[in-house]
């Protein structure tokens, strides 16, 4: 076992490293040499070694001491790269303008969110009319002197009295949950804890919502999330007097979520057991009844409620309707055999659907790019919303109000609200973008790419005007791939540094997420999982021979399950690519399920228990247990947070420090571990942008 007078002679040396005569940063040629144990697992009569499995023990000093020396060195390598500073100072500069929320409208009162340019979190405010000056009604930025209390949800009462309000501590996913009175101002004594993957849903005076049993000491960060139920408070009682409401005792490995429709009259419940799938639940809140009826049975399906209209519930549905459709269905007589098609599945996928006044406004995806249609609730088309072009749109409406608003963005246009009305057939920009930005120097283009097995798939590309197709172009990779989520086109401040430096950023849209509905999602899922690497490794071959760039001059970045495709994708082609930033990511795939809420994803992935098939197909992908000794690896920079419990910092240590043991070449093998930080969501503007300037300083240098 290393002392730390060893561990600081170690990270001494690593300090040392640095200048050449040009100025420029060099390789690190001392790192670390953490402790290895002799640790093995038998799967299926496979040993596999796992010598730094006391990384998964955040209490170990032993670890404490080797993120620290880390964190040196690759501070001191970031420090010593020109550009860095300047980044930094043009991502302030560029992050520097108002941005809006979508409001959204309870009674005779709007809300929305504002940042006024470098606020480390945004503000809710409220208002009577938009003619007139908002008031503040909950600053986040007062909670925390360094901007690590971030919002996690804010849910308004029906009758506009009550905002109940959650918070998340650096970045974890464990909530705190409060009340204030809205007219006053004021926080009431109500004060929740213990809350987690979990919505605030109101119900006359007072809201549902989903708990944990408080973990044990030590393992809030670290420990598996079991038994979620859901709880009913009441306002201006003590959390011990919260009425239980559902729990599933025979299957701890479950979620729940408790949702009330519009008028208070239902009460629906979704449980699933992983990221896809749900079954639906209801029962009535106007009567007696205690006990739920079941809308749909099990985890085939995705099943949500869009609304309730005229006594029948509008849901949105991909059961035996890959690419969704809207059905009805009669709570006297739910079941899936019985529903009614509203809007049938067509060849377009079938995002969503949110009630504006008398009508529904539904929002389909075609080749990654929104398109927006009104339909009646018998399911007659009726007109498009215009949108200004190839992009992305989110949508806030109410169904007994027909104003509405909706907000669009792009690659290269950030985004612009607007605010119309059905009754005036009115549109206008509410909230304009100030950013000093132009998107008229810049392009975005949507090409197409054949991956390994034939399958055609968009890439989209954006860039500076005047790029010539030399392949002397930097080029940045980003994919996710998995949980069906959906890559569309979205405009990051940070990004168009990066542009502005020369740079192309190419996104991918791979197997494994949801662009092209539930069939698109299971060909990148389990023993398919292999096809969104594949597709990944094809766009970036597309990118070298249609001569945007070559492998010198590419770099690859990925967050969460992105970070396991950058690092499956490093590993598998490290000739590929010149730079890698895996970001938050699973990278240990035989044991991801063993920590947190890493079990809720194993309809994408399989688990190593589940057959020995299973556990040779993880085992061969593994970014973790694909590290061969004598490569030549890509400059990478890993990137985590010490408070992530989505996905526990364990994986990228473990990762890191298997890449620099095995590492042969010259090129840096970093890690970055951000304190008091979580899985990204509310991360600190400062924080954001310090990381933004390590990241592209880090790529810029290492493609040049």
């Amino acid at each position: 076992m290393k002392t730390s007078l060893v561990l600081f002679v170690l990270v001494w040396s690593g300090l040392c490293l640095f200048y050449s005569r040009s100025g420029k940063a060099d390789s690190p040629q001392a790192l670390p040499h953490p402790r290895k144990i002799d640790h093995k697992d038998d799967y299926f009569g496979t040993k596999v070694a796992d010598p730094y499995r006391w990384m998964e023990n955040e209490q170990d000093p032993d670890l404490k001491n080797w993120i620290q020396a880390e964190n040196r060195i690759t501070q001191n390598y970031l420090s010593k790269i020109p550009l860095r500073d300047q980044l930094k100072i043009e991502l302030t500069a560029r992050f520097n303008y108002p941005k809006y929320s979508l409001p959204f409208k309870k009674k005779d009162l709007y809300f929305f969110f504002k940042n006024s340019g470098l606020q480390n979190q945004s503000v809710l405010y409220k208002t009577k009319s938009f003619s007139g000056k908002p008031e503040v009604l909950l600053d986040p930025n007062t909670l925390s002197l360094d901007g690590t209390v971030s919002l996690a949800n804010v849910s308004i009462s029906k009758d506009g009295k009550y905002l109940a309000w959650s918070i998340s501590r650096s970045g974890s996913d464990w909530q705190e949950a409060f009340v204030k009175n809205i007219e006053s101002g004021k926080d009431l004594a109500d004060h929740l804890k213990w809350i987690k993957f979990s919505n605030l849903s109101w119900y006359k005076d007072g809201f549902f919502y989903s708990r944990y049993d408080e973990p044990k000491a030590g393992k809030e960060l670290s420990g598996k999330n079991e038994f979620q139920k859901i709880y009913y408070h009441k306002v201006g009682t003590d959390q011990k007097e919260d009425q239980l409401i559902f729990m599933d005792k025979k299957n701890p490995l479950r979620n729940c979520t408790a949702e009330v429709d519009f008028d208070e009259n239902w009460l629906f419940i979704m449980e699933n057991e992983s990221t896809y799938g749900n079954t639906l639940l209801f029962r009535s809140l106007k009567d007696d009844q205690k006990e739920f009826k079941t809308i749909f049975p099990d985890f085939s399906a995705e099943t949500y409620v869009v609304a309730v209209h005229e006594g029948k519930f509008y849901l949105l549905t991909d059961y035996k309707a890959p690419n969704r459709r809207l059905v009805a269905v009669d709570p006297a007589d739910p079941a899936p055999d019985k529903w009614i098609d509203i809007i049938p599945e067509s060849d377009v996928q079938l995002q969503g659907a949110v009630p504006t006044g008398d009508r529904l406004l539904v929002k389909f995806l075609r080749d990654a790019a929104s398109e927006c249609v009104f339909y009646d609730y018998q399911g007659k088309s009726l007109e498009k919303l215009a949108l200004p072009g190839l992009g992305d749109c989110s949508l806030s409406g109410e169904k007994d109000d027909s104003e509405f608003f909706y907000a669009f963005t792009s690659f290269v246009y950030p985004a612009v609200v607007y605010r119309s009305d059905l009754k005036t057939n009115s549109k206008k920009i509410l909230f304009d973008s100030e950013i000093d930005f132009d998107p008229e120097n810049y392009e975005t283009e949507r090409v197409w790419y054949k991956s390994k097995d034939g399958t055609r798939a968009p890439l989209f590309l954006t860039w500076k005007k005047g790029m010539k197709k030399d392949g002397s172009n930097p080029t940045l990779l980003y994919g996710y791939g998995g949980f069906n989520i959906n890559m569309v086109p979205s405009f990051s401040p940070s990004r168009t540094v990066f542009l502005d430096h020369g740079g192309i950023l190419a996104v991918a849209v791979l197997r494994g997420g949801g662009e092209y509905g539930e069939k698109w999602h299971k060909a990148g899922t389990k023993l398919q999982k292999q096809n969104v690497f594949d597709d990944f490794i094809a766009a970036a071959e597309h990118l070298i021979k249609e001569k945007y760039t070559s492998s010198k001059k590419l770099a690859i970045h990925g967050g969460s399950n992105g970070g396991l495709l950058v690092g499956a994708a490093l590993t598998q082609r490290p000739d590929l690519f010149k730079a890698a930033v895996p970001a938050v990511g699973v990278l240990d795939m035989l044991r991801y399920h063993q920590f947190t809420i890493g079990w809720a994803w194993a309809a994408d992935y399989g688990t190593s228990a589940d057959s020995k098939e299973m556990f040779d197909y993880l085992y061969a992908y593994s970014p973790l247990h694909n590290i061969r000794k004598g490569v030549d690896y890509p400059a990478t920079l890993i990137l985590t947070s010490d408070h992530d419990d989505r996905v526990v910092p364990a994986h990228s240590f473990k990762f890191a420090a298997a890449l620099q043991e095995n590492n042969s070449g010259k090129n840096p093998v970093l890690i970055r571990i951000e304190t008091k930080a979580g899985h990204g969501r509310g991360k600190p503007l400062q924080k954001t942008i310090e990381e933004a300037a390590d990241m592209y300083s880090f790529i810029l240098f290492n493609l040049q």
